[in-house]
């Protein structure tokens, strides 16, 4: 039995060599990585060849369809490993293992047989289009795309942006509003699956963001695009549960690889405080550096027992939505601060690309927008526990 603590069996095992690889193979390729060039690509597609070569690729993707097959919560430990670097679940293809499971869950036979084979291998990748940029993407109810059915073909008419890495993708999910406007608000959303070489579809430009340009998020246009009904996922009307069943585990997700960022934060604070001397002595015999390291250690334990907690819960079938809210608003906050003291100890050199701090730090920062706003995470927690406070993950 896996303890909340430590992986143990076959999963410490394949953690100790996910660790070796991220470590000593994907984090020395990460200058290289960023660069965003053919150099890039092709440093990428060898890492890949070494993740498969050394059973690392894909694990926890299903099984049946090509996948590890590792569990769900096994596989929660692995995403602290891989989070170690930014570029670890692109070299270990676990990126789009929630679309696999999307697909996977709510797909047709057709649809699974089309993209979940791609997917896993390697040979393409998902997307999602669901913000808006004229409507607040904090409340996905008010998506203002619309997809009309007419004649056994989908008309899709719509604007997106922050659609990640459609331009790399062979498919992008579509959220549109597809009932009337009279129909109640949760049910009047449906997912469906646009090709991106569809006619219509028009990708618009790569979004520039806090410094990163090109980035992979990508403003998106769509202009009487045509797919066929088959390419409705899941039900007509229940986009919204599609999506939650898709976000959930991406949140647990989320978290574990943010420990495996502020974790190397962590090491990277402590190493510079014992090598760098100032004002008489060195930065770790300082009180307020001290003051850094211990309340660092203490974030970042807390959030892990948190994440493991409501990976647990959603493993056992249990209602964990109070959980995941917890560890969203927390684990984004436990990351950007953890990651901001590690780069005030480091001085200057924390601003540069000498170390991989800078990039961390906006990662950081976008972690308490995606996925939902800290602020939005921490107002439904706060009902559901007005609402009933025995449900309080300690009861």
């Amino acid at each position: 039995m896996t303890t909340i603590g430590r992986a143990t069996g076959d999963i410490a095992e394949l953690s100790t060599r996910m660790r070796t690889f991220i470590d000593e193979e994907v984090i020395p390729a990460e200058r290289a990585l960023a660069a965003e060039d053919a150099a890039a690509t092709a440093a990428l597609d060898e890492l890949r060849g070494r993740a498969k070569e050394l059973g690392l690729w894909a694990l926890g993707h299903p099984a049946e369809v090509g996948g590890g097959g590792v569990p769900f919560l096994d596989f929660v430990y692995l995403n602290e490993i891989i989070g170690r670097s930014e570029f670890g679940q692109l070299a270990v293809g676990s990126v789009s293992m929630q679309d696999t499971l999307m697909l996977y869950r709510h797909g047709t036979e057709e649809q699974r047989a089309r993209w979940i084979p791609p997917i896993v291998s390697g040979e393409t990748l998902p997307s999602v289009g669901m913000t808006e940029p004229e409507v607040a993407g904090s409340d996905p109810t008010l998506v203002a795309t619309r997809a009309e059915l007419v004649d056994d073909t989908w008309i899709i008419n719509g604007h997106k942006w922050f659609t990640t890495g459609v331009a790399q993708a062979g498919y992008c999910t579509v959220f549109a509003r597809t009932e009337p406007d009279s129909a109640p608000r949760h049910s009047a959303v449906s997912a469906i699956i646009v090709p991106t070489d569809t006619p219509g579809f028009e990708i618009v430009r790569s979004i520039p963001t806090m410094g990163h340009d090109p980035s992979d998020h990508y403003e998106v246009r769509l202009t009487n695009v045509r797919v066929p009904a088959a390419n409705l996922l899941g039900e007509r009307g229940r986009g919204f549960a599609v999506a939650q069943d898709r976000l959930g585990a991406g949140r647990i997700f989320h978290c574990m690889r943010w420990l495996g960022q502020a974790q190397r934060a962590y090491e990277l604070m402590c190493e510079r405080a014992n090598t760098r001397f100032a004002h008489g002595s060195l930065l770790a015999e300082k009180g307020e550096i001290q003051r850094y390291i211990a309340e660092s250690a203490a974030y970042i334990h807390a959030h892990r027992l948190m994440t493991l907690d409501a990976a647990r819960a959603m493993d056992a079938g249990e209602d964990y939505r109070i959980r995941v809210g917890l560890i969203k608003f927390w684990g984004a906050r436990m990351l950007h601060n953890v990651i901001d003291r590690a780069i005030q100890v480091h001085g200057a050199l924390g601003l540069t690309a000498d170390t991989p701090l800078e990039r961390m730090y906006r990662q950081a920062r976008y972690a308490r927008v995606y996925d939902g706003p800290d602020e939005v995470h921490r107002m439904s927690t706060a009902r559901r526990l007005l609402r009933d406070p025995g449900a309080a993950p300690w009861k």
